[in-house]
């Protein structure tokens, strides 16, 4: 087994941190879409 222990903190990120911002962003417009979409379903269908 490795002799090195955990430390909090010391691993580089940067790559998760930088995926799930995109994701997060995706999401969010996803959101914006389908609530815009249903929106205008109801108005066009009323």
């Amino acid at each position: 087994m490795a002799d090195k222990k955990h430390v909090h903190g010391e691993m580089d990120i940067t790559t998760q941190e930088k995926t799930f911002d995109g994701f997060m962003a995706w999401v969010s417009w996803a959101v914006v879409i389908i609530l815009v979409s249903l929106v205008l379903l109801y108005l066009i269908n009323g």
